[in-house]
């Protein structure tokens, strides 16, 4: 099942049809007073929650994010975030548009939480439903905003009207985002009516990774917990590089076992991934419409060097020679050789999937209990047996071992296998930066010391212009 999706405007929604089970959204004007009465208009408004989302925008924003990576470069403009010395005008003017769009999504969301629960022809358990996906919805982007602006305008059902709001503190904004989605894991339904739509385990995963982010170990631990003894979901066995292509990150998939929560893509124009254009290179063949290969490898990293050879996540990684020498490495995650346009893959983007709730419990189980369990350890063992080709719940002879770790070995070994498992997919940046190891990683792997400043984006100008509560020269970030 694929969500196909439009670009809306701010005075655009969209309107739902049934057919195949797929979610389309068609744009039509509203009025506000008199569209949000019945069950079908509320859930064609809150398709346009996604809107901004399933645009290029976030694989844009994923990209952002993997050129600050410890294992990948950026060419071109993108260049300037692999120096990590800030950014340059040319990605102050990228995030801006990453800004435009969370908020863009935020305000959507408010919209539903705002005038659903005033229609005159809708349920009460209807009601519920949708706010709750609004609210997942809107604490998804605020966890964007936070993580990488840090104390921004916390704007809800409550100020719509209100164009001048001063920064809230991150407390107050991370305080919003775990008080929706408490609701929303509560209300959601336990199995989501429509594939790329969020279900309570989304709202449980997302709640973990919020708590992993805040230190609140033991809870992101609880919620995690919650996912994986549901025995809802499973990881998909693997045996070669091509059975990750096709298997877990595959064009032809629907769904399969491993999605939690994922943004989803089809085969037609303008609703594709946008990913595979930015990542790939003309000469591989593996995405018929070019590429633009911004991100890249190099295999004389360190990072690289030590991953082992008999990994089959490593078989994700081809050499191709972008003009950048032979070492050049670019990755072939994504491959899509039927895709219809640039912007027209299939492959979803696997926001977030069960892995991701085995390593989230791992980390979170080993930082709460000061040292791996065992419950811990068979996590991490879980994700990493399958990519070595084995079956994921099959104890094996080279499994780690919790006894050879500390709180902090094993911390480091959980990190090691989220960088395999989630290249390319925008979370090693922002991992670093949570355990506090930006400085050291990248001192390590390319020897160049991060400024301080490169580790908040720039708040853009078209805020601080049009919002009069923000003063540019205190509530800027530092160093822009």
């Amino acid at each position: 099942m694929k969500i196909s999706k439009y670009i809306f405007p701010a005075i655009l929604l969209a309107s739902l049809t049934s057919c195949e089970d797929l979610l389309e959204e068609k744009p039509k004007s509203i009025v506000v007073e008199t569209f949000f009465n019945t069950a079908a208009e509320v859930e064609a408004a809150t398709n346009g929650i996604y809107s901004p989302l399933r645009s290029n925008n976030y694989a844009v924003y994923e990209t952002t994010l993997e050129c600050q990576a410890d294992y990948a470069y950026g060419r071109g403009s993108w260049a300037p975030l692999h120096e990590y010395q800030g950014f340059n005008d040319a990605n102050i003017s990228r995030v801006a548009d990453l800004w435009n769009a969370f908020y863009l999504s935020i305000r959507n969301a408010n919209l539903i939480i705002f005038n659903a629960p005033k229609g005159n022809a809708i349920s009460e358990a209807d009601v519920r439903k949708y706010v709750a996906e609004a609210k997942f919805l809107r604490a998804f982007n605020y966890f964007q905003l936070v993580r990488n602006w840090a104390g921004v305008p916390l704007r809800t059902e409550n100020n719509m009207s209100t164009e001048d709001l001063a920064k809230s503190t991150p407390e107050q904004v991370y305080a919003l985002i775990v008080a929706d989605l408490t609701e929303a894991e509560q209300n959601l339904p336990e199995k989501a009516a429509q594939a790329g739509r969020p279900s309570k385990w989304s709202a449980k995963l997302l709640l973990a990774d919020v708590y992993l982010n805040l230190k609140q170990f033991a809870e992101a631990r609880d919620k995690a917990d919650e996912v994986i003894k549901s025995a809802k979901f499973s990881l998909v066995p693997v045996k070669t590089p091509a059975d990750y292509q096709t298997n877990v990150f595959g064009p032809e998939l629907a769904s399969t076992t491993e999605e939690i929560f994922f943004l989803k893509y089809t085969r037609q124009v303008a609703q594709g991934n946008y990913m595979l254009w930015i990542t790939n290179h003309p000469s591989t063949g593996l995405f018929n419409f070019g590429g633009a290969y911004v991100v890249y490898g190099q295999t004389t990293d360190p990072f690289y060097q030590a991953w082992d050879e008999k990994d089959i996540r490593k078989g994700l990684w081809n050499k191709v020679n972008i003009g950048l020498g032979p070492n050049t490495l670019l990755s072939s995650k994504f491959v899509d050789k039927a895709a219809v346009a640039q912007n027209g893959a299939g492959n979803d983007d696997p926001v977030y999937g069960y892995a991701d709730a085995l390593l989230i419990y791992a980390e979170a189980a080993g930082m709460a209990g000061n040292g791996p369990t065992a419950a811990a350890m068979e996590a991490v063992n879980q994700v990493r047996r399958r990519a070595y080709g084995l079956p994921p719940t099959v104890a094996a002879a080279d499994d780690y071992v919790t006894a050879n770790y500390t709180a902090a070995t094993f911390q480091d070994l959980v990190l090691r296998e989220r960088a395999y498992e989630f290249h390319y997919l925008g979370k090693r940046w922002l991992d670093l930066k949570r355990t506090g190891k930006v400085k050291e990683a990248i001192q390590q792997s390319k020897g160049i010391t991060v400024a301080d400043k490169h580790l908040l984006w720039p708040i853009p100008n078209s805020e601080l212009n049009f919002n009069k509560a923000l003063d540019p020269g205190k509530d800027q970030n530092p160093g822009y």
